[in-house]
């Protein structure tokens, strides 16, 4: 195996790229990703903070102010998560209500933009990146609704999607490893955790210099590998967890169905016969449900061994 050079960029988050010397970093990656001369104005508090231990390492979130006064929420997420949409719509909503004070006008809602750095699988699509943003259209016309010119002076926004939180979803894992242009070199690192010297992305440079290992201080090599340790421990509970409970629902789905088929062929159970089938292994159950067909009598199905 190949010796990684480069700290994870989840755990960059949560340790270097909070220091305003790092900022350019984080910059660069902003900078690729939306298009634009990102300018990180501080590092605000974050939601991981409160998280418990398991979701601690499942996920990182970092929520930064540019010198726009937008706030901009990235997170990076390993575990799936059949209702991250509504995370997302949670996260967004919480970073509104949290940064507009009561009696303040609705116009001082700030822009908010929401990045998420996903490894795992999120809906269907075939792209590896994708932009969600709100507009308006017409039912009949079919036009995209506008500001009126008052609201852009009002706003200082030249578009009503310019209002409204955005959405970008990284699928780290669909990316083909095919550097396409500089977001894609971002898109690289992210899922091998390596930068190529051909690389030319904002932010980049800084990052292979900052991010090498074998600079590490003593202590942050050592909380790097402490968290590299726990991130895999917690794999390992989610996996197995899942592992448990999948087999677990097939068991009891089994029992349930040899009930019913006793109960049609024999039936109201008697309490030991209802015990027994509770008691069972997957494999005993199985082997019943066979017997059923051949059986003359409840006795029967029972009888002998599994």
């Amino acid at each position: 195996m190949k010796q990684r050079q480069l700290v994870s960029f989840d755990w960059a988050l949560k340790q270097l790229l909070r220091d305003k010397t790092n900022f350019e970093i984080l910059e660069g990656f902003l900078s690729e990703l939306l298009k634009d001369d990102i300018r990180i104005q501080e590092i605000l508090e974050s939601e991981s903070n409160k998280d418990d231990r398991l979701d601690k390492y499942n996920r990182v979130d970092i929520k930064v102010k540019n010198m726009l006064g937008e706030l901009i929420l990235i997170e990076l997420q390993y575990q799936r998560e059949l209702d991250y949409f509504q995370r997302l719509l949670h996260g967004t909503s919480k970073v509104v209500t949290e940064h507009i004070d009561e009696g303040e006008p609705y116009a001082n809602i700030p822009k908010v933009i929401s990045v998420s750095i996903l490894y795992f699988d999120l809906g269907q699509g075939t792209d590896y990146i994708y932009h969600g943003r709100t507009t308006f259209k017409g039912l009949h016309t079919l036009d995209e609704l506008s500001l009126s010119e008052g609201q852009k002076a009002l706003f200082q926004r030249n578009t009503i999607p310019e209002l409204f939180p955005e959405f970008y979803l990284i699928k780290v894992r669909h990316f083909d490893d095919i550097a396409r242009d500089t977001l894609d070199e971002w898109v690289y690192f992210l899922k091998n955790e390596e930068i190529r010297e051909e690389f030319t992305a904002r932010g980049l440079a800084k990052a292979k210099k900052q991010l090498d290992i074998l600079k590490l201080s003593g202590p942050e090599r050592l909380s790097y590998e402490r968290y590299k340790d726990d991130l895999h421990y917690q794999a390992s509970i989610v996996q197995s967890t899942y592992g448990i409970g999948k087999l677990e629902g097939r068991q009891e789905e089994a029992a349930s169905m040899l009930t019913r088929q006793l109960q049609h062929r024999f039936g109201q159970l008697p309490d030991w016969a209802s015990e027994k089938i509770a008691n069972a292994t997957h494999d005993s159950l199985e082997h019943w449900s066979l017997k059923i067909f051949d059986a003359q009598t409840l006795d029967d199905v029972f009888s002998g061994t599994a």
